[in-house]
């Protein structure tokens, strides 16, 4: 069984996340800009629509996520063969799958932090693989639950670790943000916090995308950008 090391993941999540940045801040953009207002909006307007909120952040992690597991599929030999245009094109057949297997787990995620906390925080570690199974191996229905689950087992301490201390790390800066963004007053909050989702949204989906490949058994390789700035390959 394959034993993830979990300083090499983030190390090489935060190597991938420089080096692709020219491609990873668009697709981030594509995704979170108008799913960030909108959560904001619903987070600020009571606490009843904070589930809604939260579950729609959920969908669109997961859905970005997908889209980087082609990123990091691509550069794993260590180089960038692909254009943006290209990888966001790649999970458009699966983009159904994902907002299905999506709004299945976001649901039971959600369910078991407000009830039982330990429970959300259990599925939230078990089901973290399934963008990357979704779009590289394609199961049927939400077999794709099941696929993460059997990934994860063995080492769910050690996936739980690189979430945890990723969230960690991307609360304290968006907290110390947001805090003066927010005394601003509340349209310059509602900007920073979906800029804060754009930068920081790469981090849990590369996280991902890079355990999926090494519990997989297929070593990522330090990611060597051979591309120009406008994302054509060299």
């Amino acid at each position: 069984m394959t034993r993830l090391d979990v300083g090499g993941v983030l190390r090489r999540v935060f190597a991938i996340y420089i080096e692709q940045a020219s491609v990873l801040m668009p697709a981030a953009a594509t995704v979170f800009v108008f799913t960030g207002i909108l959560s904001t909006l619903l987070t600020n307007a009571g606490a009843g629509l904070r589930f809604v909120a939260l579950l729609i952040s959920l969908i669109a992690t997961t859905l970005f996520t997908g889209m980087v597991v082609e990123l990091v599929a691509d550069v794993r030999d260590g180089r960038r063969d692909s254009s943006a245009g290209q990888l966001l094109r790649t999970v458009s057949p699966v983009i159904g799958q994902l907002i299905f297997v999506a709004i299945v787990a976001g649901a039971g995620v959600v369910i078991g932090l407000i009830f039982l906390i330990v429970p959300g925080l259990i599925l939230i570690t078990v089901w973290s693989l399934v963008a990357p199974v979704v779009v590289i191996e394609r199961p049927p229905g939400l077999q794709a639950l099941g696929r993460s689950r059997e990934l994860v087992r063995g080492n769910g301490w050690q996936v739980f670790g690189v979430i945890f201390i990723l969230d960690v790390l991307i609360a304290i800066i968006a907290a110390a943000i947001e805090v003066a963004a927010n005394a601003a007053g509340t349209g310059v909050g509602i900007v920073v916090t979906v800029v804060l989702g754009v930068l920081t949204a790469p981090f849990a989906a590369l996280a991902a995308a890079v355990m999926y490949f090494e519990l997989k058994g297929e070593a990522v390789a330090s990611p060597v950008l051979e591309s120009d700035p406008f994302g054509r390959a060299s």
